[in-house]
């Protein structure tokens, strides 16, 4: 009897279902290429055997774990470490226990979509999860766990993973990086590449700034004592980004708004931070400027830049406090485009050595700012839902709303910007499966030929982010 997961996702019409295989056959047949999350270099690099389930699936997992805190049990109980060091459970089978027992609060939503692909096809376990049989999974997964076949580097050539592309601060000395060039894996054209993210001395509001900044020029050697000092340092960290293998720079602003300052306004607000008497509107004016002094790195040094606007961190203070950054407490905000990116479009918009990928988390600019805008400079390609619009339905409406006006060659392919390494097979997984349904539907209608929608998954699955993301133009 065929397994009917097999058409997961798949539109409920036989004859449109049929097309939906044919071509997510094809896109399954491509390499995957990651070329945006945050997954630990580490664990490439050490190649060590993953710890517990607990530890691997839930503990860094901030999906899972906003999601029991939002039903009143708090992160501790998970295992998630405090920040002042205090003490949380540890017992990872008491930590899957509870998980399991809060199964049912994750019905319809992409994490459970994900993690149920991850128990299937990752560690090829039948057993469904619930609180009876939590001890049966999380012993079958630490028997995977145990074996050589599921060590890191073992599972990065079984997920078919050609690049993947991890994310670290200029502050970071990337030695994991060059453990994994020595290896042969990492380096410029490498399988793991690094990403350069400057949020940490960029934003006037990051814990430390001007810290941060101090700590940039010694590691530069440079003086960032001076605003001319600190785009030097800044400079020369991008170079050993590149050397690394990095292909992209990262910006995690709160806004996308961007603004061209002379030399001269952009230095007085650069001392005023750095002698802490910036308020919020400075930091703001400096956060936007520096995406066009980057976009200006960029055309020089090709680094592609991403733009990741629109989340409010820490939303929750409590959950900040105890357990810091990166732990579900962030919150997406309404983000505007069209005006915020003309100051930085006007300038390079048209240019051809620039690339710019933008993302957002608010959904209503798809069809309203962000196609038109992708589909009306050459510099701008629209990056995949992401976040919290990472889920099935968003990545249809996306096609839908975006197709009709940026087509297909504007779009950069799709990111799973995960920390869970063995989730990264099903989310691609799942936008291919999304993707194949949405062509299905085009033939369907005698929009698009077959022989199209077949070169067309597969630029979508591999060749667009590819070329997009400039994977392998390094080594080149």
């Amino acid at each position: 009897m065929p397994d009917p997961r097999q058409d997961l996702l798949f539109p409920a019409d036989p004859g449109v279902r049929t097309l939906a295989r044919r071509l997510h056959a094809l896109a399954a047949e491509q390499p995957i290429i990651s070329p945006h999350g945050h997954v630990d270099p580490a664990i490439l690099a050490e190649d060590r055997p993953f710890p517990d389930p607990a530890q691997l699936l839930i503990v860094p997992d901030h999906y899972l774990t906003r999601m029991l805190l939002s039903q009143g049990v708090p992160p501790g109980r998970l295992g998630v470490p405090t920040v002042d060091g205090s003490p949380t459970e540890t017992d990872g089978r008491a930590i899957w226990r509870l998980f399991a027992a809060h199964w049912h609060l994750f019905r319809g939503t992409p994490s459970r979509l994900w993690l149920e692909q991850t128990f299937r096809e990752v560690f090829g376990l039948s057993t469904a999860l619930s609180p009876a049989t939590a001890d049966e999974v999380y012993d079958a997964i630490a028997a995977r766990l145990a074996e050589p076949e599921f060590r890191p580097r073992a599972l990065f050539e079984r997920f078919g993973i050609e690049v993947l592309a991890t994310t670290e601060s200029p502050l970071d000395d990337l030695a994991w990086h060059a453990k994994l060039a020595a290896d042969g894996w990492g380096g410029p054209g490498g399988r793991v590449i690094t990403t350069f993210r400057p949020d940490n001395v960029v934003d006037m509001e990051f814990e430390d700034w001007a810290g941060n900044v101090e700590r940039l020029g010694a590691i530069a050697g440079e003086d960032t004592g001076t605003y001319a000092g600190y785009l030097a340092a800044l400079r020369r960290r991008r170079e050993a980004f590149v050397a690394a293998g990095a292909t992209c720079s990262d910006h995690g602003h709160p806004t996308a708004r961007t603004l061209a300052l002379d030399r001269a306004e952009a230095a007085a607000l650069y001392d005023r931070g750095r002698r802490g008497t910036a308020d919020a509107a400075d930091a703001e004016a400096f956060r936007a400027h520096m995406l066009v002094e980057f976009a200006r790195m960029s055309i020089d040094d090709g680094l592609v830049m991403q733009l990741h606007p629109g989340s409010v961190r820490n939303h929750n203070r409590w959950l900040y406090a105890r357990h810091g950054r990166d732990v579900g407490g962030d919150i997406p905000q309404a983000t505007e485009y069209l005006h915020a990116l003309t100051p930085l479009l006007d300038a390079h918009g048209n240019d051809p050595r620039l690339r710019v990928v933008v993302y957002t988390l608010d959904e209503y600019t798809f069809t309203r700012e962000l196609a038109p805008l992708a589909g009306g400079y050459a510099a701008l390609y629209l990056g995949a839902p992401w976040w919290f619009l990472d889920s099935p339905e968003v990545l249809r409406r996306f096609r839908e709303s975006v197709t009709e006006t940026a087509g297909f060659y504007n779009t950069a392919g799709f990111v799973d910007d995960t920390r869970a390494f063995c989730s990264i097979p099903v989310r691609h997984d799942v936008a291919r499966r999304v993707d194949a349904g949405f062509l299905a539907r085009l033939v369907a209608e005698h929009r698009l030929d077959e022989d199209e929608a077949a070169e067309t998954i597969v630029d979508l699955a591999y060749r667009l982010p590819r070329r997009v993301y400039k994977i392998g133009e390094r080594s080149q």
